[in-house]
This record gives structure tokens, sequence and C-alpha cells, in this order.
């Protein structure tokens, strides 16, 4: 896990005093029944190196004092942004949330996190090795309209990615989300997050989701509390609506029949946002269920095994013998 490090009694000291702790979200092997992910917690030893794979995330802890105003990490070109807690021993501290990209290239990247201190500043550098997740192929077989777009279809596609873009530019500057996170709905798994798809025999995006195989009409709950920052019906995700959970943090939900919310809302988790449907490019119904973090494609199912925790939610459940086989794109 990590890696010895030789220093002097003082140098120990100094990167002791500079001791993130992580806690490495394990998300086993991919099943097409409803997840069990398990999940450890790493401190890290005072040679500062972590380990995780694609699309998993991890949580990072600094100590603070008095003096220390604000942190804020820099992994891979992304920012990384801390909020502030009190610990067990009821000590202030910075979180972070440190999402790797289900296309992050494995190996070891730098994580590099400036503290903003009264009368100055103190720069903190760690690694974090980046783990290959062996994602599955799937073979799809759709309508030909449904995978190659003519010339009118492409431009209104890339309409709708620029729209995307421009809505989540500007980040809630203060923590939404509170406690655990809740399960949308509680189905099986029709389509597995970073699976490689084969489309009628041509590669396409890695699957940046987890599709959720229901009836039209079931409802569907936001994982945690937010700002409804978008709604949308989308050439490929048809009718969708993105949460802003605040510090870079948004969830997404696709393929809609009924959309409950409109853009400012405030939503707390657990609340019914809309039903499932099969808009957009689907095969059938279900719902697709994404997060970003800081930029980072990662698994929506880690955060179910985040450590913090709060008052139990119940997914809202659907009956296995109801759930339809169905698949959905996002993209090309």
């Amino acid at each position: 896990m990590s890696r010895p490090v030789k220093t002097s009694v003082g140098r120990r000291c100094l990167l002791w005093k500079g001791m993130l702790v992580v806690a490495l979200l394990a998300l086993g092997d991919p099943v097409m029944d409803r997840p069990e992910w398990g999940a450890s917690f790493v401190a890290a030893d005072d040679g500062g190196w972590y380990k995780g794979k694609q699309g998993q995330i991890l949580v990072v802890k600094v100590p603070a004092d008095e003096t220390s105003l604000e942190a804020r990490g820099t992994f891979m070109g992304r920012t990384v942004r801390f909020f502030t807690e009190t610990g067990p021993d009821e000590r202030k501290e910075f979180v972070g949330l440190l999402g790797i990209d289900m296309e992050d290239k494995p190996g070891t990247h730098e994580l590099a996190i400036e503290i903003e201190l009264k009368g100055g500043s103190r720069r903190l550098t760690h690694h974090v090795e980046v783990l290959k997740e062996k994602f599955r192929v799937e073979r799809l077989t759709l309508p030909k309209d449904k995978v190659d777009l003519d010339e009118r279809s492409l431009q209104r596609w890339k309409a709708e990615q620029e729209q995307v873009k421009t809505a989540l530019a500007d980040d809630s500057p203060v923590r939404l989300w509170r406690s655990s996170f809740a399960e949308p709905l509680s189905g099986r798994r029709t389509g597995i997050f970073g699976s490689v798809r084969i489309m009628n025999g041509q590669a396409r995006s890695p699957h940046n989701g987890e599709d959720i195989g229901a009836p039209i009409g079931t409802p569907v709950a936001v994982t945690n509390d937010g700002v409804v920052r978008l709604t949308v019906d989308h050439i490929f995700s048809g009718k969708g609506v993105y949460v802003d959970h605040g510090l870079g943090f948004y969830s997404m939900y696709f393929h809609l029949s009924e959309i409950l919310v409109k853009e400012g809302d405030a939503v707390r988790a657990g609340q019914v946002i809309g039903t499932v449907g099969a808009t957009g490019r689907a095969t059938g119904p279900h719902l697709h269920w994404g997060v970003k973090l800081n930029g980072a494609r990662v698994n929506p199912y880690a955060l179910l095994e985040l450590p913090f925790r709060g008052e139990a939610r119940s997914p809202i459940p659907v009956p296995i013998s109801d759930v339809p086989s169905a698949a959905g794109e996002s993209a090309p």
C-alpha cells in the first residue's frame, strides 16, 4: 500500500503533521444484481502514498488548527475542494472527496494540497497510485438511427453538450450534501459503470454511469441534498435532471418519463425528482444514474460506501420480476 521512506526523526515529525487519512472505497467485481460494495479505511504513513482504482472515490482528511482558513487540492489537473468538520477528537480538519476518473491513466500521480493560513500558506505533496480497473465489455444491437447520427442530429448533440458544460461551469462554493447517501431506486443493474460498449460492431465511449432497470413510472429519488442545476430533454440522455451537491459534486438522472422538479429547486435526499422512462437513446425503461466529482466520472455506487453516516434511507424498491432488460447512452 505504501512505500518506505527513509527520513530523519525531525522530518518524520513534520510529515506526520501533514498526514492525510484516506478512505479507499473498494468497489469489487461488477455484478448485474444489486451490488454489495466493501470499503476499507487506509491511513497513510509518512511516505504519503495512496492507491485507488479507476472510478473510485478517496476521502482525504487534512488536520487543521486555529490558523487554518481554507484548503484546496490539485490532482491530474482537477481541483479538489475541501470543507471543514470536527473530527472524533473534537479538532478541526479539512475533508475533500477525490474522484479517480474512469479513464485516468494508471500510474502514480501527485496530489498537491495548498492550505491557506492566517498570514501565509502551507503546501502538502502526496501521491496517489491509480490502479487499472477491469471493466466488462458489452455488445449491444440497436436500430441504426440510434447509433449513427445524421448531420442535423450531430449538431443538436454538440449544442446539448455545450448547454450542459455552461450550466455546470460554476460550482456551488459550499457543501450542500449531508451525511449518508440514498440509492435512487433499488432494482436490477442492466448497465455497468465503465463498461466498454460495442454498438452494432462499433466501439463507443465507456458507460459513465449505472443503469437500473425498472418499469415506466417508477419513482426516482435524488441521492442527497442539493440544487437542481439543469433539466433537459436531450437526444441521447432523454429527459434528465442534473443536481448540484456543492463543491464540484454533481449527480445525474437520465431517460426519465417525467421530470417532477424545475431548475433552481432545492431538493432533499430521498426526494422524488422524476419517474423511470425510456426517453432518449434507450432500448427499454431504466434509470441512468451518473456522478461527476470535480470533473471525474466515478461509480455512483461508491457514494453509498462513503464514511459519512446519518439517518438511514431506504431506496425505492423494484420487484426483480418487473425489471426489464434495457440499456441506454448519454453520449455517442
